[in-house]
């Protein structure tokens, strides 16, 4: 009887445990945001965060190269490169996942040689200075377009904002501002950036309803371009593309931060979603501005500076501060690479690795280097600046950039890193094997466009 009696006190207790742990409002709240699509650590806020780092700069000076080299040859690199990025990011995660490496740095340590990692770690973070730079441009040429005024004025503000803005957000606690924190407090935020260039699109629109198709717009030169285009012309096209899309930098890190387990699939989402939104937003962007503002040499360097005969209208400068916003908003998510590659490079030289509970002090910034964490975060500033203030044309930048280091991180060091996992089963690898034909066509490719596309790229710096 006693028995009994005990084993019912049990289930009553049990049972009332059951009730108040489903009747908990932070329960509840937890459980509404794992079944929530925008919640932390999801597909959506992941993907949106993806696009944000993409599509800020890249989508300005897109019309330029669509004006020279038609809607048609634009159009399919935006699709070819869509679907190389997708392939290429998750290429990117089942290397993390695999080696359980989270950094383009750690990721080729594992699987080739320090050498290796210090490489792609610089070229990474010449792609993020060249992002970051790009980023300091625009602002540059929007209170250019704003508040007409000359270079040493323009200079000006580009330094200020770079001291008075960038540096605060550099130097946050990487506890702060690395990408989980980013897919989880700042995923709306995140849709507001991309929500700033879609009014930039809807302003473009409104432009050419107002001003009509531009006189030199036939159907032949709209899908064809207007024929003077040179090889140089299609391959900077392609870098163009190549820069656009690029945003694998932060990728190992966000198939980390990914619900539950990280996942080959959930990533593979996450990049078709993102590319998606990033390739509709180009190709309206594109075919607006071309119809808008006419081909060849009517483009200018970029949007912000097409849109200069209307800056007086109000919504124009809205949408024109809002890009600005957009691109501020995405600094740090490039800034965040350069400084991982520095801490890199210290741990290394303090002969820790990366499972090493201090080198994570270090690699992460707290308080064991935080004078260093500093040291880093305003010298990636003040370069990016200095390049800011140098180069002035945001072509030039996106092209080279995109030919010279984005082809490398994007093209060529993830089929490089899907051949070296696979090498590790000896008994069972095949050059011939469907997966190892596929990454070698995809690395040759990548070398073809890191080569002719560099190459292409230098001439108009160099004005040949």
């Amino acid at each position: 009887m006693a028995l009994e009696t005990k084993a019912v006190s049990v289930d009553l207790e049990s049972s009332v445990s059951e009730a108040s742990t489903t009747d908990s409002p932070i329960k509840a709240s937890e459980k509404f945001q794992r079944q929530s699509s925008f919640r932390r650590g999801g597909v959506i806020p992941t993907a949106i965060c993806l696009s944000k780092a993409t599509i800020s700069v890249g989508v300005l000076s897109m019309s330029v190269h669509a004006a020279e080299v038609g809607a048609l040859y634009q159009l399919a690199c935006l699709m070819l490169g869509g679907v190389l990025t997708v392939l290429s990011i998750r290429m990117i995660s089942v290397a993390s996942i695999e080696t359980k490496k989270w950094s383009f740095e750690d990721v080729c340590e594992e699987l080739f040689h320090p050498v290796m990692a210090i490489v792609t770690g610089f070229m990474n973070a010449c792609v993020c200075l060249g992002s970051a730079a790009g980023y300091l441009i625009v602002c540059g040429q929007v209170f250019v377009v704003v508040f007409p005024t000359d270079d040493a004025t323009r200079n000006l503000f580009v330094v200020s904002v770079g001291i008075f803005v960038c540096c605060p957000m550099a130097l946050a606690r990487h506890a702060a501002w690395t990408p989980a924190v980013t897919v989880g407090f700042t995923r709306h935020l995140a849709a507001m950036t991309v929500g700033a260039l879609i009014l930039l699109v809807i302003v473009v629109a409104w432009y050419m309803g107002e001003h009509r198709i531009d006189e030199s717009v036939t159907t032949e030169s709209f899908l064809l371009g207007p024929g003077e285009a040179t090889f140089v012309a299609y391959m900077n096209s392609i870098n163009n593309m190549i820069f656009a899309y690029n945003n694998q930098f932060n990728v190992p890190q966000l198939t980390r931060e990914l619900t539950h387990e990280p996942s080959r699939d959930g990533m593979t989402k996450v990049a078709i979603l993102s590319t998606s939104v990033t390739f509709l937003l180009y190709a309206l962007v594109f075919l607006l501005s071309v119809l808008a503002f006419g081909v060849a040499e009517n483009q200018k360097d970029s949007l912000i500076l097409d849109l200069m005969p209307v800056r007086e209208e109000i919504h124009v400068r809205i949408s024109l501060m809002a890009v600005m916003f957009s691109v501020l908003t995405c600094f740090q998510l490039h800034i965040y690479p350069i400084q991982q590659f520095l801490a890199y490079l210290v741990r290394k030289a303090r002969g820790c690795s990366s499972d090493d509970e201090k080198a994570d002090v270090v690699y992460f910034g707290r308080s064991l280097t935080r004078w260093y964490d500093i040291f880093c975060a305003l010298g990636s500033v003040c370069l990016v600046v200095l390049i800011a203030v140098v180069i002035t044309s945001l072509r030039a930048m996106l092209d080279f950039i995109g030919a010279f280091g984005a082809a490398y991180i994007s093209f060529m060091v993830p089929p490089m890193w899907i051949i070296a996992l696979r090498r590790k089963d000896e008994q069972n690898f095949s050059w011939f094997n469907k997966e190892i034909l596929w990454s070698v066509s995809f690395l040759a490719l990548g070398l073809f466009l890191f080569v002719f596309g560099t190459y292409s790229a230098i001439l108009p710096i160099l004005g040949l």
